[in-house]
């Protein structure tokens, strides 16, 4: 492979690549250091690329394997995560400060519930296992077929297809129990408690019922809330959204406040 080819299969790779990373890790400052070591390996390597797959899906197994290795020195998060990190919000001033700093100053810090329902399954699927995290971002969201998937993590398809049947079931659990806005006995109501804080002037109910997932949960379809969930995280660029300025400033509250829990527990 020339050069000029990978460039520009690079390039053409790059948003997804690089929203996958943050998905993965949850950091902006190791995105961007993988991204870096992503290309760099890539590029060293091009002799060693044999045609066997799309570049793409090439770039995305080196990424895949460097990030991976970022993730196994780190525990996993908690499915409460959320929980945890709203409290901590909750006792830092510092950080609503910062939040009405970007709300103020940044054309990108609108909120809005689509976007938290983002940031929300970003945060709990870092509670799956590794593999099973890894299987349904590129399946689900990033649209690479099981072939491509197994390619990239370098393992049987029917390995792939386990992993992704534990990870859909285990977040459809996790969301069932947790998510106010599909279940009336969920626990958690952070769209509309954000939303009520930051767009005050704003009917809540209103704007909740313009979610189709919020439609349809009556329905009790969990499979097709999932997918609903998921095609929220498909439509949107996490470094290029409305609020994407807000967005990774709450992100990285979260990782802040979870490696301080996590090294706290050990």
């Amino acid at each position: 492979m020339n050069k000029e080819v990978f460039q520009k299969a690079y390039e053409e790779s790059v948003s997804q690549l690089r929203s996958y990373i943050l998905r993965m890790t949850a950091s902006v400052e190791d995105t961007e250091d993988l991204m870096q070591d992503t290309w760099i390996k890539a590029s060293r390597n091009l002799s060693s690329f044999k045609g066997d797959s799309s570049i793409k899906t090439w770039i995305f197994a080196i990424a895949s394997n460097l990030t991976i290795d970022n993730l196994r020195k780190k525990k996993r998060w908690p499915e409460n995560v959320t929980d945890i990190c709203k409290d901590a919000a909750k006792k830092n001033p510092k950080h609503f400060q910062e939040t009405l700093q970007i709300m103020e100053t940044s054309a990108h810090a609108k909120f809005e519930i689509k976007e938290h329902i983002a940031f929300c399954f970003t945060c709990i699927a870092k509670s799956l296992p590794l593999e099973q995290h890894l299987c349904i971002l590129l399946k689900e969201v990033y649209g690479f077929k099981i072939q491509e998937v197994s390619q990239i993590l370098d393992t049987r398809p029917a390995r792939v297809k386990y992993h992704l049947y534990t990870a859909r079931k285990k977040m459809i659990d996790v969301f069932e129990g947790r998510c106010a806005l599909i279940n009336k006995e969920g626990v958690c109501h952070q769209c509309s408690e954000i939303n009520g804080i930051f767009n005050p002037k704003q009917n809540t109910q209103e704007e909740l019922v313009k979610i189709k997932m919020a439609k349809e949960a009556e329905k009790g379809e969990k499979e097709r809330l999932l997918d609903l969930r998921l095609q929220v995280l498909k439509d949107l660029d996490p470094y290029h959204s409305s609020a994407h300025d807000l967005q990774l400033h709450h992100l990285e509250h979260n990782r802040r406040v979870m490696e301080q829990y996590l090294k706290e527990k050990e």
